[in-house]
């Protein structure tokens, strides 16, 4: 379970989606995940939770709300990173969105 609010970040120009928690009034990044886009397909390639904040159920909040943002847009997830593979496979909710 994740100890502090993120705030998530689609960053489209960049393919990324970041990830943000308020400290001392700023907001500190926490991670990111990376993506490159053909079409309606979103190849999720890389997650990043920077070490400080590791073991806090970050990344896998992170991951979560790219693929309700994937569903919620009517678009398809190639799962390249293995977290993502991971999470995917955890999470069969989301397996309609995996593209074949």
């Amino acid at each position: 379970m994740a100890d502090g609010t993120l705030q998530i970040t689609h960053i489209a120009s960049r393919e990324r989606y970041r990830a943000d928690v308020l400290e001392a009034d700023a907001p500190l990044e926490v991670g990111y995940v990376d993506y490159t886009q053909d079409g309606d397909r979103l190849a999720l390639t890389h997650t990043v939770v920077y070490d400080r904040f590791g073991g806090r159920g970050y990344a896998g909040e992170l991951v979560k709300h790219v693929l309700d943002d994937i569903r919620a847009n009517g678009q398809t997830v190639v799962p390249v990173c293995s977290y993502v593979q991971s999470y995917v496979k955890k999470h069969p909710e989301y397996n309609d969105i995996v593209a074949s």
